[in-house]
């Protein structure tokens, strides 16, 4: 029984959360928001991979502001050289705004 209860994945542990209790899976809500058709954790897509940009903003007391503002109203510019020029559509209305905060806070942290 002790080997079963080791072998429970790590994505089932999110899945699970706190004391049973259900967790947003950020990778599933990037999923559902249409965030996956252009970005990716790992690499470039169309738009950079999520694990570049955390890493461009690490230590920046206004990044999660810049990326929750730049994901609701989208926008061009910061990635050109990533994205040859294709912009970031707006997200705001469609994505709400809890799950578009949940969605910055996931890539800040990788």
């Amino acid at each position: 029984m002790k080997s079963r209860l080791l072998s429970i994945s790590a994505a089932a542990v999110l899945m699970l959360g706190v004391a049973g209790q259900a967790s947003a899976d950020p990778l599933e809500l990037a999923k559902k928001s249409g965030c996956l058709a252009c970005h990716s954790v790992d690499k470039k897509v169309v738009g950079p991979g999520w694990k570049d940009v955390s890493a461009k903003y690490k230590g920046d007391a206004g990044a999660k502001a810049a990326l929750v503002d730049k994901v609701k109203k989208g926008g061009k510019g910061n990635w050109t050289a990533v994205t040859g020029g294709v912009p970031m559509p707006p997200y705001s209305p469609r994505v709400a705004d809890a799950d578009i905060d949940t969605l910055v806070d996931f890539i800040l942290t990788l």
